[in-house]
């Protein structure tokens, strides 16, 4: 049989443990609120989406182009993609950089995708700061790394077309 003390021994605990976690649940989601207030602040929505959700973040198997660069501050970001019928079909990137870098990354791979390799190397920082609604100036770099990651990427696939035109395209 159970007495007083050793049930609330047992099921105290669980229930400190209980208000524990909530507490603990509650501290964490206040901190994700007030990241996100400052971020707001900072950031244009854009900015925020992308940073949250992008939605061309990977790699690509076997990609028909390819490079990875490392940024002034330290930042890489590497962008592939795969040709079909003469323009970008799929594009995806990855980067170990900031919110500034993942967003920017993903907007070089949304502006070029379905353009003409050529195309995608005309997109420039500014282009990709316009589409993003600006940057903090702090930030700015990442919209360049991603323009030149994008150019860097056509540049090696152009490269190696020229060596090995059939692997370089993939044919509806």
């Amino acid at each position: 049989m159970v007495n007083e003390t050793d049930f609330s021994k047992v099921y105290g605990k669980s229930l400190r443990s209980r208000n524990m976690s909530n507490d603990f649940e509650k501290a964490v989601n206040e901190l994700q609120e007030s990241i996100m207030e400052d971020a707001r602040k900072i950031y244009s929505e854009k900015v925020i989406e992308r940073w949250l959700n992008p939605r061309n973040l990977g790699k690509i198997r076997n990609p028909n182009g390819f490079a990875k660069i490392k940024g002034p501050r330290g930042d890489t970001m590497q962008i592939s993609f795969k040709v079909k019928d003469g323009r970008l079909s799929k594009i995806r990137f990855m980067t170990d950089g900031c919110a500034s870098s993942i967003a920017s990354g993903n907007m070089a791979a949304e502006l070029a995708q379905g353009k003409k390799p050529e195309e995608a190397a005309e997109i420039s920082q500014q282009m990709i700061l316009d589409a993003l609604d600006g940057l903090p100036e702090e930030s700015v770099h990442c919209a360049l790394l991603a323009s030149n990651t994008l150019k860097a990427a056509v540049n090696n696939y152009s490269e190696s077309k020229k060596h090995n035109p059939e692997k370089h395209e993939t044919k509806t």
